[in-house]
């Protein structure tokens, strides 16, 4: 019995093994996007501008991923460190922001955190969007089935 059962074994390894060389990885394009409505928030709490600019990128490569044109609902929450990017005083990715909320992004800014470092609204891009605490809107939009993201 035990030569049996370890000779089953090791045809099931060599089966599988047959199979796994026998794929493809050429032919391999991703998942399918199968589902209607796809969304994403991305969260982002760092000044480091790389990290920024990382962000953004990512999010612009979501929006254009061909597999999700016109079924994704984005979302970009800021709090903490990364106050920057919607700052008018440091306009570098003001072009950017407002590129994204065209193609509807929702921007959000942390109200929590403008309590906490003294952040007027008049200091923010106009178009800026205003949630209580990040981490609630993150915590509901999880609730809801939304993927958090962090870059």
């Amino acid at each position: 019995m035990r030569q049996f059962i370890s000779l089953l074994f090791l045809t099931l390894l060599t089966v599988s093994a047959a199979v796994a060389q026998s794929t493809d990885a050429s032919a391999y394009h991703g998942a399918d996007a199968t589902k209607a409505r796809y969304r994403a928030v991305y969260q982002l709490n760092t000044a480091d501008t790389s990290v920024i600019s990382h962000a953004l990128a990512n999010i612009q490569n979501a929006l254009n991923d061909p597999r999700l044109k016109g079924k994704l609902d984005m979302e970009l929450v800021v709090y903490g460190g990364a106050n920057i990017v919607y700052r008018k005083d440091k306009p570098q990715f003001e072009k950017q922001l407002q590129d994204l909320q065209k193609q509807g992004v929702i921007l959000a800014m942390c109200e929590n955190t403008m309590r906490m470092r003294k952040i007027k609204r008049e200091e923010l891009f106009p178009f800026i969007s205003y949630v209580p605490t990040a981490n609630g809107e993150l915590i509901i939009r999880q609730t809801d089935g939304w993927a958090i993201v962090r870059p």
